[in-house]
């Protein structure tokens, strides 16, 4: 046995209820790897899970995302081994700490040409643009010069969609709610950003598509932009929502979809996609090729030692960071 420092939470609340406990970590079982980490993602979802949005049990470790080094590998884990550079997006929660043993599944050998803390703010946020972009498509498909939505534009996953979208060949209509964020999201990639703090996002969208509106919108804002994104969209378009910044979307009549032009509407989760070793790999081999060919840089703006974690969250639920933010053991 090993101690370990890992932030956990006894009931759910504001920021304050997280703390910073030591814990003892076993060697792995079948199907598990110890993981010694040199960097932590923070996402939305840490907020959700700390304020009990997305119910856990209690006591409970927060986190999703993290790299580091392998430890020690247990039986049946044959893609990995002790030594290794990993990064994962994964369940179960717990990757704010030090060291932690953890499925090994959705756990991938991290390129040399990416660091740690890229490695660390890419996986959650760069698989999820992989699958809006390639998995979460409108009926009629998306070509090259087709006009998407793209709400958060300057956020983690937001300013790595903006490229993406770029390299695809997509016309990228950003939101975002300072003038900063705005050209952020314009200087990685968007076509258009829109300041929904200053404009009329429904308004500023049926301008630049000449009228036609987007095929697809992509909203991890959720209750305060849902309204306007079925605005936004063409006939037949595709609402596609992944989170919830403002609050949840409040229950809607899905008669409403009709008159609006027959849309379409799903709820989308990255733990949906990555369900298989086989899935998360081809997923990661095609957001780690991205990156190392340049198309797509990942932006650690923030990084908070792993005792501050409190002002981590602060400033994420402040709308204060942009692109991505690591903790570091």
């Amino acid at each position: 046995m090993m101690n370990s420092r890992a932030v956990q939470i006894d009931a759910p609340g504001g920021p304050e209820v997280l703390r910073l406990v030591e814990v003892e970590v076993g060697d792995p079982g079948p199907g598990e790897v110890r993981i010694r980490h040199h960097a932590i993602g923070l996402n939305f979802i840490d907020v959700y899970h700390r304020t009990g949005l997305y119910p856990m049990p209690l006591p409970a470790r927060l986190g999703m995302e993290g790299a580091g080094v392998v430890e020690a590998v247990g039986q049946g884990v044959t893609h990995l081994a002790v030594g290794d550079r990993v990064a994962y997006a994964s369940q179960p929660p717990g990757s704010y700490c030090d060291v932690r043993v953890m499925p090994a599944m959705n756990v991938c050998r991290l390129p040399d040409a990416i660091s740690f803390e890229e490695g660390a703010a890419m996986m959650l946020k760069g698989l999820t643009a992989q699958y809006l972009l390639k998995h979460s498509r409108p009926v009629e498909g998306l070509q090259p010069g087709d006009f998407v939505l793209f709400h958060a534009a300057a956020g983690g996953v937001g300013l790595i969609a903006c490229q993406w979208a770029r390299a695809l060949g997509l016309r990228l209509i950003g939101t975002a709610g300072t003038d900063d964020k705005c050209a952020l999201a314009i200087a990685n990639g968007a076509e258009h950003c829109i300041n929904y703090r200053t404009q009329n996002f429904v308004e500023r969208v049926k301008a630049i598509t000449g009228g036609k509106g987007v095929k697809v919108v992509y909203d991890s804002v959720g209750k305060d932009t849902w309204d306007g994104s079925l605005d936004c969209l063409a006939p037949f378009g595709l609402m596609v929502s992944f989170g919830n910044a403002s609050g949840p979307v409040p229950p809607f009549a899905p008669g409403i979809l009709g008159p609006k032009g027959s849309l379409y509407v799903t709820r989308q989760t990255l733990f949906s996609h990555i369900t298989s070793r086989e899935r998360t790999q081809a997923m990661a081999d095609d957001l780690f090729g991205v990156v190392t060919s340049g198309q797509v840089k990942i932006h650690v703006e923030q990084r908070f030692a792993l005792a501050q974690v409190q002002d981590a969250h602060r400033a994420l639920e402040a709308r204060q960071t942009t692109g991505s933010t690591v903790l570091l053991p």
